[in-house]
């Protein structure tokens, strides 16, 4: 396999999605899995960090990344654990709900596992590497430290560090626990993704553009600010407006797939607001799909990239 340019770290768990009737359909997602896989979609080699159990849904979730062209020889095995699991609800309008079952993710003992060490010796010598915040909630104090001592090394050999400030309250322990975890990991941040929605809630900044200062101020060169159907704000200070298309479905993943779409744009060398046009396209076409990771549509993914 060539050579891995964009490196993803985080949980994938089991998705639960409806189906017809009182069925529910059984996929896969998590916040930078979505990305990986996007990202892989469009041409570029991906990997993803993480930890699988040794069971069935382990196996399975290895050879769907694995058919799907994601590298997973940087995925650990956990002797006892297995992957979480969580369940979509949509409202009528598509906003989704979940529901987890995620105590025993193998991917919140990543780092305790042997073999971790070599993976990310391997990782380094990516062009990208992308994490959220979700990623740091997982993770026990020890799995953060050593998540954030690659970071500087990752940037210190040359990569860039993306980071999406993913919040979810029910991860963490208090308010000011994902605060201090998130101001770090900005500050070792060559790209932030945040969500203006998110920000909010998380350090009270109440405006598109005193997200993009408060994250600037901390040392992260290059803010999107994401906002949902009404766009992003550019590093520039400019804003990029969506494509109008037909109403949601659901809206998981959306977040991620806009992430995708733009770091693949700035991979090849795009502007920043040509990278946020993909962003725009790839997220409006995932909101007109079911589950967090719609079926590949080859066509659509050559048009992208």
């Amino acid at each position: 396999m060539e050579l891995v340019r964009a490196i993803f770290l985080g949980e994938a768990m089991l998705e639960l999605s409806p189906a017809d009737g009182d069925l529910w359909r059984l996929r896969h997602g998590g916040d930078t899995l979505n990305s990986a896989v996007h990202m892989s979609r469009l041409g570029i080699s991906t990997a993803f960090i993480t930890a699988l159990g040794s069971d069935d849904f382990s196996q399975r979730l290895r050879q769907d990344w694995a058919s799907g062209g994601l590298d997973t020889d940087f995925v650990l095995t956990h002797p006892a654990r297995t992957p979480g699991l969580y369940a979509i609800s949509t409202d009528d309008k598509g906003e989704r709900h979940f529901s987890y079952w995620r105590d025993n993710s193998a991917a919140r003992e990543m780092f305790a596992l042997p073999g971790m060490d070599g993976v990310l010796e391997k990782a380094a010598q990516a062009e990208l590497f992308g994490f959220s915040l979700i990623s740091l909630a997982i993770l026990p104090p020890e799995g953060r430290e050593r998540l954030f001592d690659f970071c500087r090394t990752f940037r210190l050999r040359g990569g860039r560090v993306a980071y999406d400030s993913n919040y979810r309250p029910r991860l963490w322990p208090s308010p000011e626990a994902a605060a201090e975890a998130h101001g770090r990991a900005i500050s070792l941040a060559d790209i932030g993704l945040p969500t203006l929605e998110d920000e909010t809630l998380l350090t009270g900044e109440g405006s598109v553009r005193d997200v993009a200062r408060f994250w600037s101020g901390r040392g992260c060169g290059e803010v999107v600010v994401k906002l949902g159907a009404d766009g992003c704000l550019l590093p520039d200070g400019t804003l990029s407006p969506t494509t109008p298309h037909a109403s949601p479905v659901d809206t998981s993943g959306a977040g991620d797939a806009f992430n995708a779409g733009y770091l693949f744009g700035r991979l090849k060398g795009y502007s920043a607001e040509a990278s946020a046009g993909i962003g725009h396209r790839l997220a409006g076409w995932v909101v007109l799909h079911r589950g967090a990771i719609p079926a590949r549509d080859p066509d659509f993914y050559r048009q992208l990239a």
